[in-house]
């Protein structure tokens, strides 16, 4: 009850998350003080404060530990429950994919900026697989008054998407990604043009969705991490919206 009412993962999606995390070395390397907790139960601390943003001294009595012991299980497990880096599939020549950038508000002034959604936010973006709506990678957060364009080119994604078609809306031009056509000054869209247009918004907005979907993780819509707090919490969130989407 506890792990799909605060966590939003099935049982079994959550017995593959704690396989994953113990696969990655989530026990430690042993010999040192104990954890007061299991790992199912640190492996379920994380994800409920992804999910529902609560501070370390309102985890700690549900717990049953200390803010300070959670805050360390925060510490710990965060970059283990990452998504698996994207690999090039097999078969991407018929795949499409989506990329689009998000606005994360965040605490941290080194990681954020004033953004145009009146908050102080980073840049974060996120490509999926476009029928199946799964995160295939997400890039490190950059701040919030970055183009589209430049986090792509500065993000490190294009390498992971060589050879698959790519979609991205008018943010994206001069970057190889197929975008929308763009009006010209003074003249109208080709016949044709207007509906290859709507065809793109339609296919693109599958990534609104996904990231929707991911917001459900409350970590998103107020980080109070710092430093690389926001990135591990993108890539934990990508990592559970991943599971409850492959059930």
């Amino acid at each position: 009850m506890w792990v799909e009412t605060f966590a939003g993962l099935r049982m079994r999606q959550f017995e593959r998350l704690v396989k994953v995390v113990w696969e990655r070395g989530g026990n430690g390397p042993g010999g040192g003080r104990p954890w007061c907790l299991p790992l199912a139960d640190r492996v379920l601390l994380v994800a409920v404060y992804y999910r529902t943003n609560l501070t370390m001294r309102q985890l700690a009595p549900l717990f049953g530990c200390s803010p300070a012991t959670v805050c360390r299980v925060i510490q710990r497990l965060r970059p283990l429950l990452a998504i698996e880096p994207a690999t090039r599939p097999a078969d991407a020549v018929e795949r499409l994919w989506i990329v689009d950038g998000t606005l994360i508000p965040v605490r941290d002034r080194k990681v954020g900026a004033s953004s145009r959604n009146y908050r102080f936010s980073a840049n974060v973006q996120v490509v999926i697989v476009a029928d199946t709506k799964l995160v295939i990678a997400a890039a490190r957060p950059v701040p919030g008054t970055t183009a589209d364009a430049k986090a792509w080119r500065e993000s490190g994604l294009a390498a992971a998407c060589e050879g698959v078609t790519v979609l991205g809306d008018g943010a994206y031009l001069d970057t190889g990604l197929v975008v929308p056509h763009r009006k010209r000054p003074g003249w109208a869209l080709l016949p044709g043009e207007e509906e290859d247009n709507a065809e793109h918004r339609r296919v693109r907005a599958r990534v609104e969705y996904a990231f929707a979907r991911m917001q459900h993780y409350k970590i998103l819509r107020d980080c109070r991490q710092r430093g690389n707090g926001l990135h591990h919490a993108v890539q934990a969130v990508a990592h559970l919206h991943n599971l409850t989407l492959a059930a």
